[in-house]
């Protein structure tokens, strides 16, 4: 039996077992994984992946297609040469691509298109974005889950939610055996936190003990708050207020962790959404307190030395357009999928001369690339997983060969070592070092070493070290139509494994299941196949990640900060087919 770590985009980062010839299994001793894996895992083998690498849609050997990668970046000059790298492996060794691309001089994408919104908003209250895992939540009394289904996308967060009062926030009913469900309305999440502060602060709620000596600009935020009236923050988050005083009467005088997902940050303006729930937080004393705190996807680098950060000429990973480049490397992701307004980008892939290809799946990208190279898996190749979920990191030692595959780490060199380059350090040397940059090992485990105490027990990572309130919010409410938004599916991650293609809707509508409707927005139509979903508020529809068409018609700017995509910027409008 051999050990090793989930590389997935998922809050778990499993610990898993490996023998061979068996599925794999989690370890019983870990204390968050603590002896099952996610459906993804369970069946992991059951996959299809890629076998043979491709050139022009002809099988070739691995050898040819690396000769045919080389020969396309040869023959172009770096600045028409674009690398997008996507998150379907978290795996820090995944990075080491990008030491090839900033010495040679290509154009690297940056930006998210899940999380980095948000996450600025987060470093801009607390200074790092550190997590609450499932051992924090432990501690806590009260849990809101607030945008977040840890039911999908966090199961073993699930033990920990036992004998604690659970509450709710979100368009869709994802939990029914919560105390308390606040189906808010999209785009709402900012005025529910500024009604929340409100409503505490007339009932003086407030910690003033915490106010006073952990955190800065209060006054500015109490202004914020009261600036506009009970009814209308009540009117925008489309709850009422007898909802809203039911959620604090279950809050009052308990530990209570917020576990924030991305659902409610896929606006344009995400940061401020993040950095309104944590104010309210910590207005209330709930940040930096045993048993308290606010749970985002952490920044799993956090407090460590990234040893593939590169300076380069940089384009948007939100809105790039393919079509300005000669050549497109897309590592571990699905842009013709995932990205939005995908109409266009799979035109614009289309126009572009050569895509190469590396990913362990097919998908709608690899059928539009030139060259296809295999990569290997997590068990083929040394990396290691720090976790965005909780603060234990995981070896993923090579457990098995492929030599029809590429690692991450293989393509670096043989790229460095045909133009001329220094050889990139191994692995091993890669991996220890940031280890010692940043872990401690206890009990036979690394953790994060941030983590020594409760998050933000001692100190926030501002300039001066105290927690920095939201000062200002400037919003418009303008459209008219539903609200399209998304969410994971239980089988699949993104557009990897299996999909789901209905468009879920309320069934006030009236409309029959398999029947078809056109959606329409101001970037665009497409027609879905729909599914009656009773789960929704009646102004919303839903759309899984990785669902056929699912970002047709979706806003490709960024966000306002944190380079993010802002799906749900945007009303839609339908009539049937």
């Amino acid at each position: 039996m051999e050990r090793t770590t989930c590389p997935l985009d998922c809050f778990d980062g499993c610990s898993v077992e490996y023998t061979a010839g068996k599925p794999l299994r989690g370890e019983k001793e870990h204390p968050v994984t603590r002896g099952y894996l996610c459906p993804h895992l369970n069946r992991w083998f059951e996959h299809p992946r890629l076998e043979k690498a491709r050139v022009k849609g002809k099988e070739v050997p691995l050898s040819t297609a690396l000769e045919a990668a080389v020969s396309a970046l040869k023959d172009v000059p770096p600045h028409k040469i674009l690398f997008y790298k996507g998150s379907g492996n978290l795996g820090l060794m995944q990075g080491v691509t990008k030491l090839f691309f900033a010495k040679h001089g290509a154009v690297i994408a940056r930006g998210s298109l899940c999380d980095e919104g948000g996450a600025f908003g987060v470093e801009e209250g607390r200074g790092l974005n550190l997590t609450l895992s499932p051992l924090h939540v432990k501690e806590a009394d009260v849990v809101v889950l607030w945008g977040r289904n840890p039911t999908v996308t966090n199961t073993h967060l699930l033990p920990s939610l036992k004998g604690k009062t659970v509450i709710v926030i979100d368009p869709v009913a994802i939990m029914p055996n919560a105390q308390l469900h606040l189906a808010i309305r999209p785009r709402g999440d900012v005025y529910l936190a500024l009604l929340l502060a409100r409503i505490c602060y007339m009932e003086q709620l407030e910690d003033t003990a915490f106010i006073e000596a952990r955190t800065e600009g209060f006054g500015e935020f109490k202004e914020l708050f009261l600036w506009t009236p009970i009814r209308t923050l009540a009117q925008h988050c489309g709850l009422s207020l007898e909802d809203v005083a039911q959620m604090l009467s279950l809050m009052k005088g308990k530990k209570v962790a917020f576990l924030v997902g991305t659902g409610v940050q896929r606006y344009a303006h995400a940061h401020v959404v993040l950095r309104a729930i944590d104010s309210f937080a910590a207005m209330m004393g709930w940040l930096g307190t045993r048993g308290s705190g606010v749970g985002y996807l952490s920044d799993s680098g956090a407090g460590f030395t990234n040893p593939f950060k590169v300076t380069s000429k940089e384009a948007s990973l939100v809105n790039v357009d393919f079509s300005a480049y000669d050549v497109v490397v897309v590592q571990g992701g699905n842009p013709a999928s995932q990205m939005p307004l995908t109409n266009v980008v799979r035109e614009r892939l289309g126009r572009t001369p050569c895509v190469i290809y590396l990913g362990l799946h097919e998908n709608a990208t690899s059928d539009l690339a030139h060259i296809v190279l295999p990569a290997k898996s997590f068990l083929e190749k040394e990396d290691l997983k720090a976790s965005y979920g909780h603060h234990f990191l995981g070896r993923m030692p090579k457990i098995e060969d492929n030599e029809n595959a590429l690692s991450e780490h293989e393509l670096c060199s043989a790229l460095m070592d045909t133009f001329g380059y220094e050889a990139p350090a191994s692995e091993d040397a890669y991996i220890e070092a940031f280890l010692a940059s940043g872990a401690v090992k206890k009990e036979g485990r690394w953790e994060n070493r941030l983590y020594e105490t409760w998050p933000y027990e001692n100190t926030f990572y501002t300039p001066s070290a105290k927690f920095c309130f939201l000062e200002e919010f400037d919003d418009s409410l303008d459209g008219e139509g539903m609200w399209l938004i998304f969410a994971k599916w239980p089988r699949a991650l993104n557009s990897q494994f299996f999909t789901h293609h209905a468009l879920h809707v309320p069934p006030t509508l009236g409309l029959e299941d398999g029947e078809r409707i056109r959606l329409s927005s101001p970037y665009g139509t497409c027609v879905y196949e729909v599914e009656n979903d009773p789960r929704l508020r009646e102004d919303t529809f839903l759309l899984y990640s990785g669902a056929n068409n699912a970002n047709a018609i979706t806003p490709s700017f960024e966000s306002e900060e944190g380079h993010s995509a802002a799906y749900q910027e945007m009303h839609v409008r339908w009539e049937r087919v």
